[in-house]
């Protein structure tokens, strides 16, 4: 039974009403000058079944296992794609996943809870403070040190790219761990990444090859988003015509959804993957990816290349991509030939 939307956002406002204040006494950890602090065994709490927002949680992983490599994580997540876009984290000992519809799998939800509790971490962190789940179930483990996520002002001025929802997990890491008497981390921020392998990343430029059937360098897009986010077939179509105008000796190639439509009228070549790290193995061989706000933007990010983001109605600072020369493009601020300056910019330094 699909619970209505309207139900959904009064059950979300009410739970983060109730879970508001939950971890404040964490926010200043007590500390025993004479005991050694080690963190051995950590959880990244995320629970929401989103492909982009658990590759946007990839950043924060990356910082832990950088921090403490000696260390092993287990996640604690919901629905299905944890697996493929975390089966390379060899620091990955669990991942405990939440069913994507609770309600009917009330005994598989209730045991996933317990496995929680069960365990003793040294540090939990909950890589969302908007998540309820992720609050609650920070509260929930068992573990001296937990960053609940909330917001530090301090650290909010600092930073100008605070809000980003890959970052200000990993400022208030490391704002925490200084508080326990580590050394300040002013390392470059980690970006997205799947972590392709090897022998991922020749498979897909061989499916890559068999599509464009030429050497040329390849410009993919993704038309398709959800809801507000999607841009209309006669926004795509102008947007496409211009690229073959300006770049001719590019192929421009489309990845489609799983609905198998197409913005564009399928005028261009195009392929589609049910495989995960498949789809990302093809994009990582493409010069550069275009699409909306989706995970699918994200994958592309995660496949770590140049990533183009067009945004209309999210707000950009929470979700663009970044890293590899990417860039998000507010549509309503900006015309195709500011968006044209990007993807040359690009290019140029890719083509």
């Amino acid at each position: 039974m699909k619970v209505p939307n309207k139900v959904n956002e009064l059950r979300r406002r009410i739970m983060k009403g109730l879970t508001k204040n939950v971890g404040s006494s964490y926010s200043n950890p007590k500390i025993d000058p004479n005991s050694k602090i080690e963190i051995k065994k950590v959880l990244i709490s995320r629970p929401n079944h989103r492909l982009g927002n658990q590759l946007l949680s990839t950043p924060l992983i990356q910082e832990v296992i950088n921090t403490f490599p000696d260390c092993k994580i287990d996640l604690f997540v919901r629905g299905g794609v944890a697996h493929p876009v975390f089966e390379n984290y060899k620091h990955i000992d669990k991942i405990i996943q939440l069913p994507k519809k609770p309600f009917n799998h009330l005994l598989n939800y209730g045991w996933c809870w317990l496995k929680l509790r069960k365990k003793r971490y040294d540090l939990v962190i909950n890589g969302d403070k908007n998540s309820s789940s992720g609050r609650l179930s920070t509260q929930f483990t068992k573990a001296p040190y937990k960053v609940f996520g909330d917001i530090d002002e301090e650290i909010k001025a600092t930073y100008k790219d605070y809000e980003h929802i890959s970052k200000y997990p990993i400022y208030n890491l490391r704002c925490f761990l200084e508080k326990l008497g580590f050394p300040k981390n002013n390392n470059e921020l980690p970006v997205l990444d799947i972590k392709l392998s090897d022998a991922e990343i020749a498979n897909g430029k061989k499916i890559l090859d068999g599509i464009t059937k030429n050497d040329r360098k390849t410009i993919c897009i993704y038309t398709n988003a959800t809801g507000a986010k999607c841009y209309c077939e006669d926004w795509w179509k102008t947007l496409y015509e211009r690229l073959v105008k300006e770049y001719p000796h590019y192929n421009i190639i489309e990845m489609l959804p799983i609905e198998n439509i197409s913005k564009i009228a399928f005028k261009s070549p195009n392929f589609y993957s049910k495989d995960i790290r498949e789809m990302g193995a093809i994009i990582r061989n493409t010069t550069i990816f275009i699409a909306a706000d989706n995970g699918v933007m994200h994958l592309a990010s995660a496949s770590l290349t140049p990533t183009v983001g067009f945004f209309s109605v999210t707000n950009q600072k929470i979700y663009e991509p970044y890293g590899n020369g990417s860039v998000a493009l507010n549509t309503n601020a900006t015309i195709m030939e500011d968006w044209l300056k990007e993807i040359d910019r690009i290019l140029k330094v890719n083509g």
